[in-house]
C-alpha cells in the first residue's frame, strides 16, 4: 500500500532505513532553472545523515559537469561526478562496454541530440558528428534536401544515437534516417521519456523525436539507456555501490522513475511536482510511498 510522508517519524524512519537515495532532478529537484523548495535544506540534511546522493536523469542535453554546475548554483555542493547518472552518460558507457566500438578505426558516432551526448561520448574518446558539424563544413545554401547526397557520410559513421534536440528539424531527421536504412549501423536512444515539465506546462521529450525516427527508418533501437532500462542501473554500479534494500528512488514519473525502482528491487517515492497527481499515486503498486514535493523531508523533520 502506498503511503503518503505526513510526520516527522515517517521522515526518521526513513533517514534510519536508507542509506543510498537516488534523485530524479527535472520535476524533483528543479524545474527549468528554478529550484524547488526546501530542495537545498532536504539535500543538506541528508548529507549531516551521512546518505549517499546520487542524481539520475534521464536527461540527455546536459553532460555529468553541466549537472554538477548547476547544482552548485543552486547552493547544493559535495557533489562528485561519480554521483552523476544521466542518460548521455549511460548512453556512451553503453557503447563502450556493452557494443564496444573502437575508438581508434577513425569511424564517428551521429548524434541527433544536444551537447550533452556529444561530451559524454567525447569524454570517453568517441569521435561524434552532428548536423552543427554540417553547418560548419557546407555553405547555407547547401544545407537542403535537394543536396541530401552530399551531406551524407555513410563511410565515417558506425552508430547513430538520438536524444533530446531543441533544434530538431526535417532535414536533420532525414539525414539521421539515412544511416538507418544501414540496419548494421546501431540505433541508440538515450531515452524516450514523451514528456517532461517546464514551468507551468509541460514540453515534447526525447521520445517524441525517438518516434519520429523509429517510423521513418521503420527501425526499433537497438537499446534504450534511460530509465527505466537496466543500462541506467548498470551505469549507477560502475561508480557505485549500493545495497538495494537500503536504497530509495525519487521520482516525479510512474512510467519511468517508479518503474525504474521497481524493477530493480529499490523502494520508490513519488513526488507531486512533475507530471503525476495523487490520486495515480494511490493506484499504483511500484510505488512505496508519496509526498507533494521532496522538500517534505526537510519541512517534516522540523
Amino acid at each position: 500500500m502506498t503511503v503518503k510522508l505526513t510526520t516527522k517519524e515517517q521522515i526518521n524512519s526513513l533517514l534510519d532505513k536508507y542509506d543510498t537515495f537516488l534523485f530524479d532532478c527535472d520535476g524533483v529537484v528543479w524545474i527549468g532553472n528554478e529550484l524547488l523548495p526546501s530542495v537545498k535544506e532536504t539535500m543538506e540534511l541528508l548529507q549531516q545523515h551521512d546518505k549517499k546522493l546520487i542524481f539520475v536523469s534521464n536527461n540527455s542535453t546536459k553532460s555529468r559537469n553541466d549537472y554538477i554546475h548547476k547544482l552548485n548554483n543552486f547552493g547544493i555542493f559535495n557533489i562528485n561526478v561519480d554521483q552523476i547518472v544521466n542518460s548521455a552518460y549511460s548512453t556512451a558507457t553503453y557503447i563502450e562496454k556493452v557494443l564496444k566500438l573502437s575508438k581508434t578505426d577513425g569511424k564517428k558516432i551521429w548524434v541527433l541530440g544536444q551537447s550533452g551526448i556529444t561530451d559524454e561520448l567525447n569524454n570517453k574518446g568517441y569521435q561524434t558528428m552532428t548536423f552543427d558539424d554540417l553547418t560548419k563544413k557546407f555553405p547555407h545554401d547547401e544545407l537542403t534536401m535537394d543536396n541530401i547526397d552530399n551531406l551524407i557520410f555513410k563511410d565515417e559513421i558506425n552508430c547513430v544515437v538520438v536524444g533530446l534536440d531543441f533544434n530538431t528539424n526535417y532535414l536533420k531527421v532525414g539525414i539521421t534516417m539515412q544511416y538507418l536504412l544501414d540496419n548494421n549501423i546501431p540505433f541508440i536512444a538515450t531515452n524516450i521519456d514523451s514528456t517532461f515539465p517546464f514551468k507551468n506546462t509541460k514540453l515534447p521529450g526525447a521520445g517524441s523525436i525517438v518516434e519520429i525516427v523509429k517510423f521513418a527508418s521503420n527501425r526499433e533501437p537497438n537499446a534504450i539507456c534511460g530509465k527505466p532500462n537496466n543500462g541506467m542501473m548498470d551505469s549507477i554500479l560502475i561508480s557505485n555501490n549500493l545495497q538495494k534494500d537500503k536504497t530509495l528512488m525519487i521520482g516525479d514519473r510512474i512510467n519511468t522513475d517508479m518503474k525504474f525502482g521497481f524493477n530493480n528491487q529499490i523502494d520508490t517515492l513519488l513526488v507531486l511536482t512533475g507530471i503525476e497527481t495523487e490520486e495515480r499515486a494511490l493506484n499504483e503498486k511500484i510505488i512505496t510511498y508519496y509526498t507533494n514535493k521532496l522538500g517534505d523531508i526537510y519541512d517534516l523533520s522540523k
